[in-house]
Formats: C-alpha cells, sequence, structure tokens
C-alpha cells in the first residue's frame, strides 16, 4: 500500500480567499472533527475539511428541520448543485466553493446526501436505513481515498467510514428502539485493527474512536479527556 497519496496539481488552490473560506468552514465542524482534520497532511487538507463540512452541514439539515419535507427540500438542493458543473454553482456559498476539490467524485457526495435522507421521516428509523446511512458516508471516504489517489486503500477505507458512522449513529439516536437497533449493528461490525494511508489520517482518528466504543458494545462517547488523549494517540501512530 502506498504511503505518499496526494491531491492532482490541478485541483490545489492556495489562493489567499481559499484559505479564508477553509478557516470560515473550519470553525462549522464538530470539535472531533477539528481535531481529527489536524493530522490531515497538507496536500489532502481541503478534500478532507469539503468532506467533513458537507457531512455536518448534512447532519445539521436533519437535525433542525421541523418538517421532514423541509429537510427533504434542502437535501434536494445539495443533490442538484452536486449534480452541476463547477461554473454552474452559485456564489457566495463556501462550501460549493471547497466542494470544487471533488471534481469528478460528485456522484460519492450524493451517495452520502441520500444516507442522510435515510434518517429523515417520522417513522422510527429500522436497522436497514441506518446501514444505508453507514454505507452512504463509507461511500464518501472511499471516493476520498481516490482523490488522494489512494485507491489501492479504498476497501479498507470504506470499511472504516461505515465503521465510524455506526458508532457515530449509535450515540446521535436518542429513542430506545432506535438506539437498541443500532448498538446491535454495533455489536455485529467486525471491529479490527486497519492501517490507512497517511493521508487519510483523520479517518484513522475517527474509526479508531468509533472502533473502541464499539468493542465495549457503546455508541461513541463525547469528547473527554481519555477520549482526546486516544485522538491524539491515534493521530500521531496512525492507530
Amino acid at each position: 500500500m502506498s504511503e505518499k497519496c496526494h491531491l492532482r496539481p490541478r485541483r490545489v488552490n492556495k489562493s489567499w480567499h481559499d484559505r479564508l473560506e477553509m478557516d470560515d468552514l473550519l470553525q462549522t465542524l464538530p470539535p472531533l472533527h477539528r481535531l481529527a482534520l489536524a493530522y490531515a497532511p497538507a496536500h489532502a487538507r481541503k478534500a478532507t475539511l469539503a468532506l467533513f463540512a458537507l457531512d455536518s452541514r448534512l447532519a445539521e439539515i436533519v437535525r433542525s428541520a421541523s418538517e421532514p419535507m423541509l429537510a427533504q427540500i434542502r437535501l434536494a438542493w445539495w443533490r442538484d448543485m452536486l449534480g452541476r458543473g463547477t461554473s454552474d454553482r452559485p456564489l457566495g456559498e463556501p462550501l460549493l466553493e471547497v466542494l470544487g476539490a471533488w471534481q469528478g467524485e460528485e456522484t460519492a457526495l450524493v451517495a452520502l446526501i441520500d444516507g442522510w435522507e435515510q434518517l429523515v421521516g417520522d417513522e422510527s428509523i429500522d436497522a436497514q436505513a441506518m446501514r444505508a446511512f453507514c454505507n452512504g458516508r463509507g461511500h464518501a471516504f472511499a471516493a476520498l481515498a481516490r482523490l488522494l489517489e489512494c485507491g489501492d486503500a479504498e476497501e479498507m477505507t470504506h470499511h472504516a467510514g461505515e465503521g465510524w458512522a455506526l458508532a457515530d449513529l449509535a450515540s446521535r439516536l436518542s429513542g430506545s428502539g432506535e438506539r437498541d437497533a443500532a448498538m446491535l449493528l454495533v455489536r455485529e461490525q467486525g471491529w479490527q485493527r486497519i492501517a490507512l494511508p497517511r493521508a487519510l489520517r483523520p479517518l484513522a482518528v475517527l474509526y479508531g474512536l468509533g472502533a473502541s466504543a464499539g468493542l465495549k458494545g457503546s455508541g461513541m462517547a463525547p469528547l473527554s479527556l481519555a477520549t482526546l488523549l486516544l485522538a491524539i494517540r491515534i493521530g500521531l501512530l496512525g492507530r
């Protein structure tokens, strides 16, 4: 497996405006994502930030919508934007600008949107919807591996993305029936040590924390001193 992964040169934009947009988006991420992103090599930072920021935006859409239809409309807007060429997208949305780094892999981002849509609705979330949600996140991380020219780690990256998504989902659900169903999937997950390429170190941090929780039969815990120390260790060593 190659440890030297890099973005295609034509996708790198080091302008002052680009850096300012990235800094603004960084502030929208949950603390754990910001911590994980700190271990991304410079050449992988923009594409990883774009994925984290979109995932966080989708989570907010699903969490804050007062009606399922409103969430679906907003998700459909993002799906439509990603179906357009970068030159046809409206200006003024920093996330859309940064997502230009995902040119050629937009279908994986649409799969991420489709996954989040599985959590929208008035009915309880069943195991099939949970698997579809995790699969959407896994697809997105596998595409990130391709973007960073780590295609030989694509399958492992997909597995790691799904595992983290499952542990994260189990910690988000509040209904006892939904949480019990999620915890059953957590216990059935094949948790194992995974060595990802250096460019994918942020995912290694997320998966490592998810695996630690999953092996204990629980969802991911809030960021504490113990999880912080574990995240730092994985960020430095990779596992």
